[in-house]
C-alpha cells in the first residue's frame, strides 16, 4: 500500500498525489505538486523580499523568530495532530522531535545571532598591524533553498530556515511528498507571525519540485536525506559555484564495554533503535557488546523490546509507532529477511506486526549476523536493533569504523576517561558517551558527518555564519603613503634588514615571530 501515489494531473498541468496515513492507511486528500514555473515564481518573490529582510537589524530579526516560536507553542497539538496523521509516530516522538525541538533551537540561535552576526574588529597579524585595521561583516548569502526529509518534516524544515532567515536570507522550502503538509505549515506559522512577504515559503512536491529548486538560481543549498540524492543536490551545486550542507544517512553504532551500566547501556540500545521507529540519522543501526556481557545484554534487549507498546491504540502511552513510508518499510524487510536467510537469529520481532491495519514493525533483536550483511553496512532506518559479540576493543572499534557512513556512535562504560579514548577513534562526525547521542538536539555542538554521512556542520556558532559571506574589510592608517613606488636597491636592503630583525633578532621575534 503506497504512502504516497501519483494520480492524473490538475487541470492546471501540477501533478498531483493522493496521501495515506501509514498508521490506518485511510485517505489523507491530495496535493498539487509544485512546477519548475511555480518554483522560480517562489525564489523570484523571495529575492525581492531579500534586501528589506537584510536591512533589518539582528535584534528585529530576532523578534521576529521569537514571535514565530510563541506560534509554534500556541499550535503545538495542532502541529503534533499533523505530524501524526502524516507519519504515524507516537504523541510524545511528535511532541520531542518537532515542536519542543523547533522551540529550543529557535531559543539558541536566537541568543547566539547577535554575537555571531554582528560586525567585528580583529587585531592584524605581524607588522601590518601598525599600519591596517581589518574588520569582518557578515552579509547574508541572498535566497537560501531547503530541502527536507520526512523523518523530522517540520524540525528539519524549520531549523535550516530560522538559521538561514536569522541570519538576514529569505528561504524557498520544499518538504517531503510523503509528510508535504508537516513541512508547508512552517509557512502558515511564519505569516502568523507577521513575517515580511516572501521571507519565508515552503512548497509541497516531489523529487522534480526538489530538481528544480536546486537549479534555481538560489544562493546556498541546505538538503537532508539520502546519500544518493545528496550526491545529485551537490553536483548541481557545483555546477551553479553556489556552497551547500548535506546532512546524509548513518549507520551508527553502540559500543558496550564490560564496565557499562548494563540497566542503562541496555535501554539505550533499544530506544535508541527504535525511537521516531527508528527513523533516525543518530539512531543505533549496530550494538557491539563485550563477550563477557553479551548474553546478559542481549536477554534484557529483548525482555525489553518485546515489552514495546505499539500502535495509535495506546494513546499517550504508545511507544513505537508506524513506518512512515512503505519504501522504508521495505528496506527494513529486506534487511531483516536477507539476514534470516544468512543465518541470523531472530530473538525478538522479525516480521511486519500483522495485528495492526497500517505499515507496523515490531523492534527486532537480531544475532549471530555478519559484517558484509546488508542490515551491517546498509542503512536500515528502522526498529532493527543487530548485536554483536566482541573480544578487544580493538576488534570492536575495527568493526564499528567498517561502513562507508561516519555520522555518529556511542561508548558505553563506566570509565569515562576510556570512553573519550575510544571515541577518538571512531571515524564519526560525533560520538556520545553513556548517552544515546541526541546529537542533533544539541545545537551548540557542530553537527555533521564524515565518509558517505554528510559535508558541511549545520550547528554550533559557526551555523549562523554558515548562511553568510563573510567580507573582511581593510582600512590604511596613513592613506597608502607608507608604500608604493618607486622602488630602488635602497628600498630592497631595507626590506632584507627588516626582515633580518623580525625573524632573526631575539627582539624582533619577540613582537613578530
Amino acid at each position: 500500500m503506497a504512502i504516497f501515489e501519483r494520480i492524473e494531473d490538475a487541470a492546471c498541468g501540477r501533478r498531483r498525489l493522493s496521501l495515506k496515513s501509514p498508521a490506518t492507511l485511510e485517505s489523507l486528500g491530495e496535493i498539487e505538486c509544485a512546477s519548475k514555473e511555480d518554483v522560480e515564481a517562489a525564489v523570484a518573490k523571495a529575492r525581492a523580499a531579500q534586501p528589506a529582510w537584510a536591512a533589518l537589524s539582528v535584534e528585529e530579526r530576532i523578534n521576529y523568530m521569537l514571535k514565530l516560536r510563541a506560534v509554534i507553542l500556541n499550535n503545538a497539538e495542532r502541529l503534533v495532530d499533523v505530524v501524526v496523521k502524516e507519519t504515524g509516530k507516537p504523541l510524545q516522538d511528535a511532541m520531542i522531535f518537532e515542536v519542543y525541538a523547533a522551540c529550543d533551537f529557535i531559543t539558541y540561535f536566537c541568543r547566539q545571532a547577535k554575537k555571531v552576526l554582528t560586525e567585528e574588529r580583529r587585531s592584524i597579524h605581524g607588522v601590518l598591524r601598525f599600519t591596517k585595521k581589518l574588520r569582518l561583516v557578515y552579509k547574508p548569502l541572498g535566497v537560501v533553498g531547503v530541502i527536507s526529509p520526512w523523518n523530522g518534516p517540520f524540525i528539519l524544515t524549520a531549523n535550516p530556515c530560522v538559521q538561514a532567515m536569522l541570519a538576514g536570507n529569505t528561504v524557498v522550502a520544499k518538504g517531503s511528498e510523503v509528510t508535504p503538509r508537516c513541512a508547508a505549515i512552517l509557512e502558515e506559522f511564519c505569516h502568523e507571525a507577521g513575517l515580511p512577504e516572501g521571507v519565508c515559503q515552503v512548497l509541497m512536491g516531489d523529487g522534480e519540485t526538489g530538481g528544480a529548486l536546486t537549479q534555481s538560481k538560489v544562493d546556498k543549498i541546505s538538503f537532508t536525506g539520502s546519500v544518493d540524492t545528496g550526491k545529485r543536490v551537490a553536483a548541481a551545486c557545483i555546477e551553479q559555484l553556489i556552497p551547500y550542507t548535506l546532512e546524509l544517512g548513518g549507520k551508527d553504532a553502540m559500543i558496550v564495554c564490560a564496565d557499562a551500566n548494563l540497566e542503562e547501556a541496555v535501554h539505550a540500545a533499544l530506544w535508541g533503535s527504535c525511537v521516531n521507529t527508528g527513523h533516525f540519522c543518530c539512531g543505533t543501526e549496530r550494538v557491539y557488546v563485550d563477550e563477557a556481557i553479551y548474553d546478559t545484554f542481549c536477554d534484557k534487549v529483548v525482555a525489553l523490546a518485546k515489552a514495546v507498546r505499539q500502535g495509535q491504540q495506546h494513546g499517550k502511552d504508545e511507544d513505537l509507532g508506524a513506518v512512515f513510508w512503505d519504501r522504508q518499510l521495505a528496506i527494513i524487510e529486506a534487511h531483516v529477511d536477507d539476514a534470516k536467510a544468512r543465518g541470523a537469529k531472530i530473538l525478538a520481532g522479525g516480521e511486519r506486526n500483522k495485528d495492526l491495519p497500517g505499515l507496523y514493525y515490531p523492534p527486532t533483536v537480531l544475532t549471530d549476523v555478519q559484517e558484509d550483511w546488508d542490515v551491517m553496512q546498509k542503512e536500515t532506518f528502522g526498529p532493527i536493533i543487530p548485536i554483536v559479540k566482541f573480544k578487544s576493543i580493538d576488534e570492536a572499534i575495527e568493526k564499528a569504523n567498517g561502513t562507508s557512513y561516519g555520522l555518529h556512535g556511542s561508548v558505553w562504560t563506566k570509565d569515562e576517561t576510556k570512553g573519550i579514548a575510544i571515541a577518538k577513534r571512531l571515524d564519526t562526525g560525533s560520538v556520545a558517551i553513556n548517552d544515546i547521542g541526541m546529537m542533533y538536539g544539541v545545537p551548540t555542538a557542530p553537527f555533521g558527518g564524515v565518509k558517505e554521512s554528510g559535508f558541511g556542520s549545520i550547528h554550533g556558532e559557526s551555523s549562523l555564519r554558515g548562511y553568510c559571506h563573510v567580507q573582511p574589510i581593510i582600512s590604511g592608517k596613513y592613506g597608502g603613503s607608507q608604500t608604493g613606488y618607486p622602488y630602488s636597491e635602497k628600498s630592497y636592503k631595507r626590506m632584507e634588514q627588516f626582515m633580518g630583525f623580525m625573524y632573526k633578532n631575539p627582539i624582533g621575534r619577540l613582537f613578530f615571530g
